[in-house]
Order: C-alpha cells, then sequence, then structure tokens
C-alpha cells in the first residue's frame, strides 16, 4: 500500500486492500461478538472495581474498537491499483536510493504507507520527516530534514524506481 499526495488517498494493491478487508469484517463482526463474550462472563465474576479480567477485556475491547476505525478509514479511502510514478522523482510507491551528506554509505528503502508490511526491504512513510522532504526531488537534487534530536540532516537522491516487489 502506498500513499499519495492526493490528500486522504490511500493506494493500495489487490493482496493489501483484501488482507484489510478481511480483517475489519472480522473484527467488526465476530470479533466483536468474541469480546462481548468475553466482558460478560468476567462480569458474572462479580465486584467489576477489582475483576482483572473484566478490565482487560474492556481495554481489548476498546484497542479493537480504535482498530476498526482506523481500518474503516483506510478503505474508504482506498484506490486499488498503481499510484501515478515517474522514474527519477521521488514518490510514494518508489524504491529510493539515497546518500548521506558526508557519508559514501548509500541506503535503499521503499517509500509507501507503513501497512505494507510485506515489502521485503525497509519501508519509509511518505508522511516521515525524510520521506516528505525527498518526495517530487529528482535524482541528483540534495533535501535537508529534522532529526527527532532537532539536528538537520542531509541527503542527496541516487535513484528513484518504481517498486517491482520481491
Amino acid at each position: 500500500m502506498t500513499e499519495t499526495r492526493e490528500e486522504g488517498v490511500t493506494w493500495l494493491t489487490q493482496e493489501a486492500y483484501d488482507r484489510l478487508k478481511a480483517e475489519f469484517d472480522y473484527l467488526s463482526g465476530p470479533g466483536r461478538i468474541d469480546i462481548a463474550k468475553k466482558i460478560e462472563a468476567a462480569r458474572e465474576e462479580g465486584d467489576l472495581r477489582e475483576n482483572g479480567g473484566y478490565h482487560a477485556a474492556k481495554d481489548e475491547q476498546g484497542q479493537r474498537e480504535g482498530r476498526i476505525l482506523q481500518l474503516q478509514h483506510i478503505l474508504e479511502n482506498a484506490r486499488v491499483g498503481e499510484p501515478p510514478r515517474t522514474d527519477g522523482v521521488v514518490g510514494p510507491g518508489m524504491t529510493v536510493t539515497v546518500r548521506f551528506a558526508g557519508d559514501d554509505e548509500e541506503v535503499t528503502f521503499l517509500l509507501a504507507s507503513r501497512e505494507e508490511s510485506g515489502a521485503p526491504i525497509d519501508v519509509y512513510s511518505p508522511k516521515s520527516p525524510l520521506g516528505a522532504a525527498i518526495t517530487g526531488k529528482k535524482i541528483g537534487e540534495k533535501a535537508s530534514y529534522s532529526l527527532p534530536n532537532g539536528r538537520s540532516a542531509s541527503v542527496e537522491i541516487v535513484e528513484a524506481v518504481p517498486y517491482q516487489g520481491a
């Protein structure tokens, strides 16, 4: 799955869409029934103030509901297929190689959403400081971004090609 600069649109492979849809269908159907049964069973054990099983089940319910909302948002804003890409221009769905300033070592990664967890290479989000700084840059251009410690880092774009998969 990759995200484009089109606000809110998430591009998904058919496989990623199907996987997320199956998770959503389970969590919002049988998953809700299962957690309700856990809560009811724990409630029947007595005093809810000191009932660890009840509180654990309620916490799990909250986490599941959060995931359901996240999946619903992704699926509602998803487009199945490939985002438009241009060789040599950094964007979502591209395999990017950068060289850090003052360092001869090159780093190659897929610029894509974290939901594309099955990629065999490192995945950097287009919304990360590095991803945002290099999006739209061409081979040979440089970009700077802020590190979590407040310092600045610079990279040069070495290569940007469409991701071909495993």
